[in-house]
């Protein structure tokens, strides 16, 4: 027999930005609970609203299934002793298995080996009913809450208190109590169109009951009607609303019966960056945006209320009222920092600490500055530009405008230098330094940009390690991970040649905490190199790339990233031909035969007189051949087409291995023997070292 089940915990206004979090960790405790007994279920649906958690699970078994067990004790003689009688061994398996002592002679089996006691029995199944209780409670307990709350004079806890609770199996009330609260089967509607209790008739009915309720349960539902209502309401307003993730998922978090409603402000407003003002309304009103078809901010924002207005018009007018005043703050911060320059601010970083060893905030923009001029020969930028663009980078978080909208670091740096006559490049870069603020993001798209952005971040790894305070587990307060990524996906994708360790050690040259330890300056950079060049592991991870592709090129010790991703693109892609496997077997059988001769490996050429069996001949062409083929791709970094042409040597070494004794007593037979192999190798090595590609075993 099955029945649906639904549990509701109602509760007060919940944290918007967690809502759909705490609702998919509550989905995923209850399924893994439901899995772990053994019940069957069918589809299973959660619910999400300001005011409520809730699941519902279709056909739900309402029991759990009988189990049949298996209990050995102890083997016959120890059980019983030379008169028969049961042993201590013997009582104390019967009293665990609730079996009469005067049975035990009847629970004996072979387990195959020899004679013991056996219990076999069938546990019946446990009502589902009376497992639904402390279920719900443990999913509750595991939610991730990082504070919670208790209200009244309860002990319990919660992320907001909890007012009631809905627990149904069918159409029966599960008999449970829940964070101190008896379940039932009332739930609440809207907290203003429908305040009154409401009788869940069944589990299938919840979500309609809740409708008439004017709440619309269902998260994913709620928040594609906002997203129509939102855009709808923009075009009849002559835009294209701007639909922020984001601030969708918060707004749905914020409403039970969602309503879109279109405001407009001054077109004065305008003359603010557009940042500025999407900022103000997002953050602190959570409006959306609109534009024209030219991509330019439009003088309205769309609200969504929480409520069926008999008189729209009063709810937007008072929307119009609160965004007056924001606005206001926004064109008066805008105007303010204005009337200084990005240059005169300099001054006033020389009050805020970046770190206590490694100084304040303008030391670093000093230390950036030499750095971002020396790395420019590499990045194809100006040197003067990447040196002022690193000296004015920091300027704009002592801005009225950042101060107040600090996610507009960097975006009202470009405008102010832009404003100060500052070179349009210079300008770029002060937004570009924070580019890829996350996975995916865009990178800089001018050299100067990429070159504050990859010193910028090469200063703080190298002063952060140097003063040893790497990242540890999942503690990392300077972000260096993120950091780390940035630099490699900058230098990858834009193509820069850059030898990393040469970087870091410029980095480093910069910072002052070594006091002339050449000793320590060079074990950080040793440290920052291993560190970030570990990023690439997870990196390959992600696009499927098998950690032996990776293994195999970081067995070379490089340390220019843009060459370390071509090389590992190539093995990947030579992994799949179907000569790999055999070609990375011999690659690992010459290591092993080289690593037992090292006295041997002198370097010395191969002699060609010495070169007596038709495939070890045919071996030595074959090497000779692909070396003037190879050596031009080699210098143009085309590792792939290296790889394929390498591949072509399956035959010969095949035959090579199966005709050709390596170890024979003859010692210059043996020694050019050694020197081919030594050959094949390097070849092979020239790319990465293939061996490593032979799986496991």
């Amino acid at each position: 027999m099955s029945a649906d089940f639904l549990v509701e915990i109602g509760t007060e206004e919940l944290p918007p930005k967690a809502l759909l979090t705490l609702s998919n960790a509550f989905h995923d405790e209850m399924l893994s609970q439901l899995k772990d007994h053994n019940l069957s279920f069918g589809d299973v649906r959660s619910f999400a609203a300001p005011r409520r958690l809730a699941l519902l699970v279709e056909g739900l078994a309402e029991e759990t299934p009988s189990r049949e067990i298996l209990a050995w004790g102890p083997p016959v003689n120890v059980a019983f002793d030379q008169d028969g009688n049961p042993t201590r061994a013997a009582e104390a398996f019967a009293s665990k298995n609730s079996i009469d002592l005067a049975d035990l002679r009847n629970k004996v089996e072979s387990d195959g080996k020899q004679d013991k006691l056996c219990h076999r029995a069938t546990l019946p199944g446990e009502t589902t009913e009376s497992l639904l209780g402390p279920m719900v409670e443990k999913a509750l307990a595991t939610l991730p809450i990082p504070k919670r709350m208790r209200w009244g004079v309860r002990r319990e806890e919660f992320v907001r208190p909890v007012h009631w609770v809905v627990m149904l199996l069918g159409n029966m009330v599960v008999p449970a109590n829940v964070l101190g609260i008896s379940a039932g089967n009332q739930s609440r509607g809207h907290r203003f169109h429908a305040p009154a209790a409401i009788t869940i008739e069944a589990p299938g009915n919840y979500r309609e009951q809740l409708r008439q309720a004017y709440v619309i349960a269902d998260f994913a539902e709620r928040r594609e009607l906002i997203r129509e209502g939102v855009t709808a309401a923009a075009l009849a307003s002559g835009g294209n609303a701007i639909i922020d993730p984001g601030l969708l998922d918060e707004v749905t978090a914020l409403n039970e019966w969602p309503v879109p409603l279109v405001g407009r402000f001054e077109e004065r407003f305008l003359q603010v960056p557009a940042e500025a003002l999407i900022s103000s309304m997002k953050e602190h009103q959570k409006y959306f945006h609109a534009e024209d078809t030219h991509g330019n901010l439009l003088p309205l924002f769309i609200t969504v209320a929480n409520i069926e207005s008999t008189d729209p018009s009063q709810v937007v007018d008072g929307n119009e009222r609160v965004i007056r005043p924001r606005l206001s703050d926004a064109a008066f911060f805008y105007e303010t920092d204005r009337k200084t320059s990005l240059e005169a601010r300099r001054e006033s970083l020389k009050a805020i600490v970046f770190q206590a060893k490694l100084g304040t905030v303008y030391d670093k923009t000093e230390r950036v500055a030499k750095l971002a001029a020396l790395l420019a020969n590499s990045t194809s930028a100006v040197s003067s530009q990447a040196a002022r663009a690193a000296q004015l980078s920091k300027s704009d978080l002592v801005s009225e405008m950042v101060g107040e909208f600090d996610d507009l670091q960097g975006i009202m740096g470009r405008y102010y230098a832009l404003h100060d006559g500052e070179h349009q490049e210079v300008a770029e870069a002060l937004f570009e330094q924070y580019l890829p603020r996350f996975a995916g993001d865009r990178l800089p798209a001018t050299a100067t940009g990429a070159t504050l952005a990859i010193a910028d971040r090469l200063d703080t790894l190298v002063g952060i390690f140097g003063i040893g305070q790497p990242p540890t587990g999942s503690r990392d307060p300077f972000a260096l991970r993120r950091a780390s990524l940035g630099v490699l996906r900058i230098l990858v994708e834009s193509q820069i040649d850059l030898d990393l360790e040469e970087a870091l050690a410029q980095a480093a040259s910069q910072h002052n905490i070594f006091n002339q330890d050449h000793t320590a300056r060079e074990e950080t950079v040793r440290q920052v190199l291993t560190y970030m060049l570990d990023r690439f592991r997870a990196w390959y991870e992600d696009e499927k790339i098998p950690v032996e592709v990776f293994q195999s090129v970081a067995a070379r010790q490089l340390t220019n990233p843009l060459d370390i991703h071509l090389r590992v693109q190539a093995v990947h892609t030579f992994n799949q031909l179907p000569e790999a496997l055999a070609l990375a077997t011999a690659n690992k059988r010459v290591s092993n035969i080289l690593a037992k001769q090292v006295s041997e490996l002198t370097g010395a050429a191969i002699n060609n007189t010495l070169l007596v069996d038709p495939a070890e001949k045919s071996l030595a062409e074959a090497l000779a051949e692909l070396s003037n083929d190879i050596n031009p791709l080699i210098a143009a970094r085309d590792y792939t087409d290296t790889l394929k042409q390498l591949a072509k040597l399956r035959v010969p070494v095949d035959h090579f291995f199966d005709d050709v004794m390596v170890m024979v007593d003859d010692d210059a037979l043996r020694a050019n023997r050694i020197a081919l192999l030594q050959q094949l190798r390097n070849l092979f090595l020239e790319v990465a070292d293939i061996s490593l590609l032979v799986p496991a075993k």
